[in-house]
């Protein structure tokens, strides 16, 4: 069994793009993340977090199916 961490983005190039989206739907939501170390953020401030890039990430698939 491999000691892989699922944390990585498969293209390594790719983490200051998610970086970006991430600050983007915090900020979207009302959330103010700082760079670095976030650990103050609650539990429902970072689900919300997460929340809106899931929504952003299907609307973005969506939309790319009808064209």
């Amino acid at each position: 069994m491999s000691n892989s961490n699922s944390n990585q983005p498969v293209v390594s190039s790719a983490r200051e793009a998610l970086n970006k989206f991430k600050m983007e739907a915090a900020s979207e939501v009302g959330v103010n993340l700082k760079q670095g170390y976030n650990g103050d953020l609650t539990s429902r401030e970072a689900g919300s977090v997460g929340g809106q890039m899931v929504k952003k990430m299907i609307k973005a698939y969506e939309d790319g199916m009808t064209k």
